[in-house]
């Protein structure tokens, strides 16, 4: 869903999102990786038979099962969207998830962020750099956020509120951008437009894990848990990097860089077994 990527280092101009996927996939494919498109469906990492001899790692795949001796879970995790229509039709031309990736593109304009936690206000007050002024619009009157990151937001000159308020529509997908919002009181009914010239949810992120179970440890919204504190799972050849398992980040860079130090646990677990 990314369009222009400009924090990937060795881009100076930027590149799109899918040319990026695919620059990387042609590279790995020109050492001699292999590449196939599926879904998991779920994850055996027992690697234990009935008899209690070692068995390979199986992936579901729902067609087919994929054995193998070590897995990187690189399965990112999924921005939560409000479900509009008009929202998903302007992804990447004004409504984004990542305020770090896209709130430059709007330096000396207006913002709106969605949501009531502390991702909303993170949100919030980094596009202050940017914005001349982001309204967080929060569907209830009290907020989940730490005290401590509400109160930033709330001494922030530049952030103002909108509670007890939805988006019933973003304007203007025939634009092909952002002009405005059509907002709703949900104790009053009063539908208003409400012009700005970006959108950024702050809902949070659903890892892209269900697959795997419980098989893995995992903390109290799903992401996987590595063992060591960098990509290590309690399951032996299990490795984890990017999204699924970083909560704070959230970058392209820093899920490159956990997939090179999978990569090489994979390499060094490897020998370890022997073939």
């Amino acid at each position: 869903m990314t369009t222009l990527v400009e924090n990937f280092p060795g881009f100076p101009e930027g590149i799109q999102g899918p040319e990026l996927i695919d620059n990387m996939r042609k590279q790995a494919e020109r050492f001699g990786a292999e590449s196939m498109t599926g879904h998991a469906v779920s994850v055996d990492l027992s690697q234990k038979s009935a008899d209690g001899k070692p068995k390979p790692i199986e992936v579901n795949l729902g067609r087919e099962t994929l054995l193998t001796r070590a897995l990187i879970i690189a399965s990112g995790a999924s921005a939560r969207w409000l479900g509009l229509p008009s929202e998903k039709a302007l992804i990447g031309h004004g409504v984004s998830s990542c305020a770090t990736c896209d709130g430059f593109f709007f330096s000396g304009k207006e913002i709106a962020v969605i949501g009531g936690g502390d991702s909303a206000m993170e949100e919030a007050l980094f596009l202050t750099r940017f914005a001349t002024k982001v309204t967080i619009i929060h569907r209830r009157n009290e907020f989940r956020a730490s005290k401590i990151m509400l109160d930033r937001a709330r001494q922030n000159d530049k952030i103002s509120f909108l509670t007890d308020t939805i988006v019933d529509e973003v304007h203007d997908v025939n634009h092909k951008e952002v002009t405005g919002l059509r907002l709703r009181n949900v104790k009053t009914g009063e539908q208003w437009d409400f012009p700005t010239s970006a959108m950024f949810l702050g809902i949070g992120h659903t890892p892209n894990a269900d697959f795997v179970g419980q098989q893995l440890d995992r903390d109290s919204e799903g992401y996987l848990i590595a063992r060591d504190g960098h990509v290590c799972t309690r399951a032996p050849g299990v490795f984890v990097s990017g999204d699924v398992s970083d909560r704070r980040y959230r970058q392209a860079i820093t899920a490159a860089g956990t997939g090179c130090m999978a990569a090489l646990e994979v390499e060094k677990y490897l020998e370890e077994i022997g073939k």
